[in-house]
């Protein structure tokens, strides 16, 4: 008997991986995940195995966190050694802002609709007399000019998110690292947003840095992300928050000697957050099965914010949890963001909640 998957489109067979489908229309992927049965599975059998054998299964708790790394590395293209595995997108943020060698009078350049984790960590460093210019936006859009206008010879740095959290604008990369390199500044990507729906291969962009968290689009748990650097920028960043974790001899505690690893690996500093890069593993998984292409060309446009008149966002919000509808309100506007395996049932439901 044929198997029965081959008999509908791939993303009924992603929806049957997400428990969320059952009771849910869910349009909430730029905040939240909702996580697939695997990764549940992941997460509940570490608890078991904590509960029961300790850390008996370290070791295996370990080759876990380390598929994690093996995943995201196949999914940005790159090499094991430029990934590290981080609690948050403002982590990632922070390695740079901190650990970049900044002089007086340097600037760093940003946008002005950025999520706070892509301004805070530039604006922290005012009082090392570096610069946060941040550039204004045409309704959400990126101006590639107006970027360009704001740099100068004292900008280091660029930062921009691929996707923006709330107006669901798609940068252009490979346009906007053209204009970094033309201002001999490097380039910082908040890929939070993007990565797990739509493809970046950062050999064919090379892209300086990049952070992503795993709870939106790569269906992981909070706490558990990825951090990326070009090799050759290993020894750019001073590393912050070194730990026992972040030395060659990692496991011989009694052999204190600061000998970093010549891996991004080295800022990562202690102890990890296993169950999370565990349950990311699993996520990580599901999502290669399909591929970022195949995954984008379904979403196309994962974020989608819009008014209502005379109605108020949040109000909204709570009238589609009381019909089974999941979105989230910002700034003033209903935005959605649907995943792959969301189906026009899915939709229906939105459009009946919008419409009573």
């Amino acid at each position: 008997m044929a198997d029965a998957s081959s008999f509908c489109p791939w993303w009924d067979e992603f929806r049957a991986e997400m428990p969320i489908a059952r009771n849910w229309a869910y349009f909430n992927h730029a905040a939240v995940a909702p996580l697939p049965f695997r990764t549940q599975q992941a997460i509940t059998s570490f608890a078991e195995q904590a509960t029961v054998d300790g850390d008996t299964r370290w070791q295996s708790w370990s080759r876990g966190v380390g598929r994690a790394r093996t995943l995201a590395t196949q999914m940005l293209g790159c090499d094991e050694a430029e990934v590290a595995l981080v609690h948050s997108t403002t982590e990632g943020v922070t390695l740079v802002a901190e650990g970049f060698p900044w002089r007086a009078g340097d600037n760093i350049v940003t946008l002005e609709n950025e999520f706070p984790s892509n301004q805070y960590p530039w604006m922290n460093l005012e009082s090392r007399q570096v610069e946060t210019r941040r550039v204004s936006t045409r309704d959400g859009r990126l101006d590639l000019a107006a970027l360009e206008d704001a740099c100068d010879a004292r900008t280091r740095i660029v930062s921009v998110s691929w996707v923006g959290y709330l107006s669901g604008w798609r940068a252009d990369l490979a346009e906007v690292l053209a204009v970094a390199k033309r201002k001999g500044a490097l380039l910082f990507v908040d890929a939070i947003q993007g990565l797990g729906v739509f493809p970046l291969n950062v050999k064919e962009i090379p892209i300086d840095f990049l952070a992503a968290d795993g709870h939106k689009w790569l269906l992981g748990p909070e706490g558990a992300g990825v951090f990326y650097l070009r090799r050759e920028h290993l020894e750019l960043l001073r590393p912050i928050g070194v730990g026992w974790h972040s030395v060659v001899h990692a496991a011989d505690y009694g052999r204190i000697e600061l000998n970093l690893r010549a891996t991004a690996a080295r800022y990562e500093g202690g102890t990890q957050n296993m169950v999370g890069f565990i349950g990311l593993a699993s996520s990580l998984e599901l999502l290669a099965r399909y591929g970022p292409a195949k995954i984008g060309e379904r979403v196309v446009a994962g974020i989608v914010s819009f008014e209502l008149p005379g109605r108020d966002a949040l109000e909204f919000k709570k009238r589609c949890l009381e019909r089974g509808v999941v979105v989230s309100a910002r700034s003033g506007r209903v935005r959605l963001a649907a995943h792959a395996y969301n189906s026009s049932d899915d939709i229906g439901r939105l459009i009946e909640a919008i419409s009573g």
